[in-house]
């Protein structure tokens, strides 16, 4: 049997930027990402502490050491610069390993979204 675990998280990232006009997708810090086990284009729940919204896009890699977290598209109406987020990635696998398997939790630095 298969099952969906939650296979990285990003716990508590702030909003730097919100871009309505580009194509779609959310920007994330480079280090952050490898951190987290993200790869470019990989599917991504996010959630939104401030306001309740729910949403999936995919990832685009921002500059290193940046602590760039930007919504872009239609996901910019979703949230406001200051918002905190949760970014949550899944990974489908045995039930046998699941049970052992042990997600990425990162916990940025909540001012500037930088890896302590």
């Amino acid at each position: 049997m298969l099952i969906q675990v939650v296979k990285s998280k990003i716990h508590r990232i702030k909003v730097t930027g919100a871009d309505l006009n580009y194509i779609g997708s959310i920007t994330i810090d480079e280090d952050l990402m490898d951190a987290a086990n993200i790869i470019r284009g990989e599917k991504v729940q996010i959630v939104n502490n401030n306001n309740g919204e729910r949403l999936e896009t995919y990832v685009i890699p921002g500059p290193r050491g940046s602590g760039e977290l930007t919504l872009n598209g239609a996901a910019a109406r979703k949230v406001n610069v200051g918002d905190i987020l949760i970014i949550i990635t899944y990974a489908t696998m045995e039930l046998e390993e699941a049970k052992t398997f042990n997600p990425a939790l990162v916990f940025p630095n909540e001012e500037n979204n930088l890896l302590n």
